[in-house]
């Protein structure tokens, strides 16, 4: 089914073609028309399964079709978790809009960019504003903005924003925006919280859930390697020099661990980065520009770093460390064999993690034979679990106990 049956204009079909974007994906083919039909969209979507596009395309068809002189008004609101996911979902409208003669004004909050500067992009005129939540409500208090002729009000990722306290904010944004709007939800997973609420924002939408469908493409060759946790790093560096991939995402639990494993690949003579929330924001956004133009090759990221991330490049990811969660598992995957292209997806597990990956497998509907590489067999033995032994309440420190306990020490020091 091509693009060509939504009616889409000559510039976005020609940046469709320039991007390699065939035929639309099934979240794609379900939600655009909709949206064209200006129906209110609950969607729920796997990363990496093209669902930025499904509200950016025809979002740009209807600004075109009610293309209006004068100084641009903000039209669209996007709200994203991360800064990452505020810069990517910027870039699809820049893409997809390329060949424009007159290009829809857009603007990107994110924090630590300046304040004054973002504002004053704004106030030249802006149909199209993309932020994090926090850093919208950080405009909305200094009020020079005005919010009052959006017509699309878009959450991406909306579950992730309640993990990062957005139900606080929700009513001060919704208090900012016309009544008389189309609202679109965007999420991999609806918490119950989540669901709870959908009400405040639209009272009458149409549900879309394509997560039952095959959660990873066969474009992703998917492999599970055992191997000691101490030689991780050799097998990694010799998967690198045999390979030869232009672009590898390597996952790892820590910022402090993916510093310091960039540092040690950058001593071997690899292109290596860490990407991680620690970074100032100009750091991020430079390292991300090098590695989109290959002069970083591997990118050692966290999970929240690395969230929201669409490089069509990526030909390898790498599990250094596993996920904890299966929908992380899917997020990680969904990095590779974007825009039409094959990938490969690569998880180390030792004795510890296997029973752990097993449950990843049952829940994201996975068959992956396990396999080793000479020289870096997993040895030694499975340790084995003590039945009915139960964790004792209590045993451990809590998080308040430690930091009571560092604010009596700090006191007498």
């Amino acid at each position: 089914m091509p693009f060509t049956q939504f009616n889409f204009n000559k510039n976005i079909l020609d940046a469709l073609e320039k991007n390699n974007y065939l035929k639309p994906t099934l979240i794609q083919e379900k939600v655009i028309p909709l949206i064209l039909q200006k129906k209110d969209v609950k969607a729920k979507a796997q990363t990496g399964s093209g669902k930025s596009a499904a509200f950016v395309l025809p979002i740009l068809k209807t600004l075109s079709d009610d293309y209006q002189k004068g100084k641009p008004k903000i039209k669209v609101l996007v709200l994203v978790p991360t800064r990452e996911l505020a810069l990517q979902v910027s870039q699809s409208f820049k893409t997809f809009s390329e060949f424009y003669s007159k290009k829809p004004e857009l603007v990107t909050f994110i924090g630590g960019l300046s304040l004054g500067d973002q504002l004053h992009e704004v106030q030249k005129g802006c149909e199209i504003l993309v932020s994090t939540a926090g850093r919208l409500l950080d405009i909305l208090s200094k009020k020079q903005i005005n919010l009052s002729f959006v017509e699309f009000f878009v959450l991406d990722e909306a579950d992730k924003m309640l993990d990062m306290g957005f139900e606080k904010e929700l009513d001060l944004i919704l208090n900012e925006l016309p009544k008389e709007r189309q609202n679109l939800m965007f999420s991999a997973s609806y918490s119950n919280k989540m669901l709870a609420l959908i009400p405040k924002i639209t009272e009458e939408y149409i549900s879309i859930d394509v997560t039952d469908e095959i959660l990873i493409p066969s474009s992703i060759t998917q492999r599970v390697i055992e191997v000691n946790e101490n030689k991780r790093s050799a097998l990694l560096k010799h998967l690198l020099k045999t390979n030869k991939w232009d672009l590898v995402l390597v996952f790892i639990k820590s910022r402090r661990a993916a510093d310091n494993i960039a540092f040690k690949f950058r001593e071997l003579g690899f292109e290596a980065e860490s990407f991680h929330g620690d970074l100032e924001q100009e750091e991020r956004i430079f390292t991300l520009e090098e590695f989109k133009a290959k002069k970083i090759r591997i990118l050692f990221a966290t999970d929240i770093a690395a969230r929201g991330l669409h490089i069509d490049d990526i030909e390898c990811i790498v599990n250094y460390d596993l996920p904890r969660a299966s929908a992380d598992y899917i997020h990680r995957v969904g990095r590779t064999a974007r825009a039409s292209k094959k990938g490969e997806a690569i998880s180390f597990i030792d004795y510890e993690s296997m029973e752990h990956f097993e449950l990843i497998k049952k829940r994201c509907k996975l068959e992956i034979t396990h396999e080793s590489i000479e020289g870096f067999e997993l040895t030694g033995v499975i340790k084995e679990k003590v039945k009915g032994q139960e964790a004792i309440k209590g045993k451990r420190k809590s998080k308040k106990d430690k930091l009571r306990e560092a604010a009596l020490k700090a006191k007498k020091d």
